[in-house]
């Protein structure tokens, strides 16, 4: 008897998934819980567990394939019965047809690698005129390397052998015409680069952008955006902070950053305003009892967004905590299916960029964002007298489907005083 793997939900907007890897293979005996491949989303990078005991009877998804939740991914034999082999097979045409396919995508755009690039510019090399030692025909570094030394030369361009210097130099000169010339034009394999004879780079988007990508597009597209902004007088929290921050990181052993005093102002202001807690869903609306903040965390490769389960529960360490834990876990691709579901509303820290002003995307079905500026120091005047104070920007992109102006500005007006209201008598446990 044969049972089914499909692709699994992995997080509430979840429609599809990309096999990254296959951690079994045909005829591999697996226990129930036991993970057989990697699955990554927009959200989150996840092993999908075994729900059966038995044999690996067949892989029906490729690597690199992206299908819908639901779709069927593998099969497996559970009970004793003898599993024949299945595999892809592929005709020998086909693979003859995908190899040159390849090769004539290469040739037609070329890749380069940081390293590559650097070599050439380097040492005036002209890349569209070598051929490569790489798949389909790609340029490598010991391809630079081997031609600066003398190994290899250029296939489009083999240099012909020159008089000696002596025997040239013999020669009598009656004028610049009696000068020897070399039978290849100087710039066929070493020229001088710039940015009008550089070959473009084409990167192929992955799985995880291209998701970013329709949902981010999607949401503007339903979505009717509206953004407010204030400012806010965050002088006093960081004098608290400079104060307080050694001591807390040698007892913790965490850094305690601006973000949990920020999230801590925006929930303890949903509970007033829980409008803004709320999701849309078509002719109703759905007010979230619990507080579940998102938030977003950048790595090299993609944008996650994992979630502080009721945040509104914690202290400012609890939320310190919870915020370095789930930071390690976005950048050391640990995050699990509960790190990344169940967002109520997001705090996105683009401070932390250097950004002083910015309208975030709605991450639907949550109906508001709320980003946190840099700080910076600028002059405000206080009782007719000016001051040097260190000012913040917040700003709030909501969904005027379910949200007004009026409630918002409440609302920011709320978060404004909360922040503005920490100081030396602030506890954080």
């Amino acid at each position: 008897m044969a049972e089914n793997i499909v692709m699994p939900k992995l997080g509430e907007s979840v429609t599809e998934g990309t096999i990254s890897k296959w951690l079994v293979n045909i005829g591999d005996q697996v226990k129930k819980y036991d993970p057989v491949c990697e699955v990554i989303t927009d959200k989150v990078n996840a092993e999908v567990p075994s729900t059966f005991s038995g044999t690996i009877s067949e892989i029906v998804v490729r690597e690199g394939e992206t299908v819908a939740v639901g779709t069927l991914i593998c099969r497996i034999a559970v009970g004793d019965q003898a599993i024949p082999p299945v595999e892809f097979k592929t005709s020998a045409a086909a693979q003859d047809q995908g190899a040159a396919e390849v090769t004539t995508q290469a040739a037609m755009n070329p890749r380069y690698s940081p390293a590559v690039l650097k070599l050439a510019q380097e040492n005036n090399l002209d890349l569209s005129r070598m051929e490569g030692s790489g798949a389909g025909g790609r340029i490598t570094r010991k391809d630079i390397l081997d031609l600066l030394q003398g190994k290899r030369q250029a296939a489009a361009a083999p240099v012909p052998k020159t008089e000696p210097p002596s025997k040239i130099a013999s020669q009598p000169i009656e004028s610049a015409r009696d000068i020897p010339k070399p039978s290849v034009p100087v710039d066929t394999l070493f020229a001088v680069h710039s940015p009008l004879n550089q070959a473009d780079e084409t990167i192929p988007v992955t799985a995880i952008r291209k998701t970013i990508a329709e949902r981010m597009v999607k949401s503007k597209q339903e979505i009717p955006h509206a953004w407010l902004m204030v400012e806010c007088d965050v002088t006093n929290l960081v004098r608290y902070r400079d104060r307080i921050k050694e001591e807390f990181k040698q007892k913790e052993g965490i850094h305690l950053t601006y973000l949990p005093f920020f999230i801590k102002s925006v929930v303890e202001a949903l509970k007033e305003f829980p409008t803004l807690n709320s999701q849309w869903a078509g002719d109703h609306m759905i007010i979230k009892k619990a507080v579940h903040i998102s938030m977003a965390v950048a790595t090299d490769q993609a944008l996650f967004v994992p979630v502080i389960k009721n945040a509104d529960q914690k202290s400012i360490f609890g939320l310190a905590n919870a915020i370095d834990e789930l930071v390690k876990k976005a950048r050391e691709g640990r995050l699990a299916l509960e790190d990344i579901t169940g967002g109520t509303f997001t705090v996105n820290n683009t401070g932390s960029f250097g950004s002083i002003l910015s309208a975030p995307i709605i991450n639907p079905p949550q109906v508001a964002i709320l980003t946190v500026e840099a700080i910076v120091k600028r002059p405000i005047v206080i009782d007719n007298m000016i001051a040097v104070r260190d000012m913040m920007n917040i700003c709030l992109s909501l969904d005027h489907r379910v949200l007004d102006g009026l409630v918002c500005g409440r609302f920011l007006k709320r978060v404004k005083q909360n922040i503005e209201g920490y100081g030396t008598e602030t506890g954080l446990y």
